[in-house]
């Protein structure tokens, strides 16, 4: 069985290749990842992942577009200020268009 820290090492490498003006879910990255009941455990990992720098974890949501995590960047809307950096319009803390911004890694 392998450990967790293999596991979020594994989402890490999948969260490197969400592009630029994309986003992903926690569930979409569990199930690419074989594991499709795992998506808090993909949410525990970006937790851990805000301070590693080349895992951009701000473009991983929740499976509405919500963003869930954002209490875990270090300021209040750093989240939401990084995801519109890029183009996304939020609202409510949800991403506007969500279904043509979202990415899956098998495409």
């Amino acid at each position: 069985m392998s450990q967790p820290n293999d596991f979020f090492e594994r989402v890490y490498e999948v969260v490197r290749q969400v592009p630029y003006g994309k986003v992903t879910t926690y569930g979409t990255i569990a199930r690419f990842l074989g594991a499709a009941r795992s998506a808090r455990t993909v949410g525990y990992a970006m937790n851990a992942a805000h301070a590693l720098h080349d895992v951009p974890a701000h473009r991983v949501v929740n499976r509405n577009g919500v963003l869930t995590g954002k209490h875990h960047f270090g300021g209040i809307n750093t989240m939401q200020q990084l995801l519109e950096s890029e183009g996304h319009t939020i609202i409510d803390d949800q991403i506007q268009d969500f279904d043509k911004v979202l990415w899956h890694p098998n495409e």
